[in-house]
């Protein structure tokens, strides 16, 4: 376990669309912990909605998932493979989040093997859960282009 995982160094994700700022917490292929500081200068909130800024729940759901790909790629056995998504199942979102919130992000992975994996996530603001999802996922192989 480490707090000095820079998540740039293990998934290929770039902003904008980017969605952790830091990882707090990792144990490779098993769990993570971080958080998304939403600032309000995301481009997403001018339009959703203009005069009530809320963060799209899909968002909500990529973060969980860019979290979860970087515990599975922080395991070497995974090095050289993508996580993809394969299904998103029991998705629930309880609390609005709006600008100026911290997302704190916690994902615990399941079963993985060399081609998929489980993993379970939570979001939450201020201890308040925001969205709880299970999510389904195939390893792909890299393919440069």
């Amino acid at each position: 376990m480490t707090s000095a995982w820079n998540i740039e160094d293990l998934i290929p994700h770039r902003k904008p669309f980017l969605l952790v700022d830091a990882i707090t917490e990792l144990v490779a292929g098993e769990r993570a912990k971080g958080y998304w500081l939403l600032t309000g200068e995301e481009a997403f909130f001018a339009g959703h909605f203009p005069g009530r800024p809320t963060l799209p729940g899909v968002l909500m759901v990529e973060s969980l998932a860019q979290l979860g790909a970087a515990s599975v790629l922080a395991d070497e056995r995974f090095r050289g493979r993508i996580p993809l998504f394969g299904g998103i199942d029991r998705a629930r979102f309880r609390r609005q989040v709006v600008p100026g919130d911290r997302l704190d992000l916690e994902v615990e992975m399941g079963r993985i093997s060399t081609r998929a994996g489980m993993g379970h996530g939570v979001a939450t603001v201020d201890g308040e859960v925001c969205c709880e999802l299970d999510m389904l996922f195939f390893l792909a192989p890299v393919k440069e282009r």
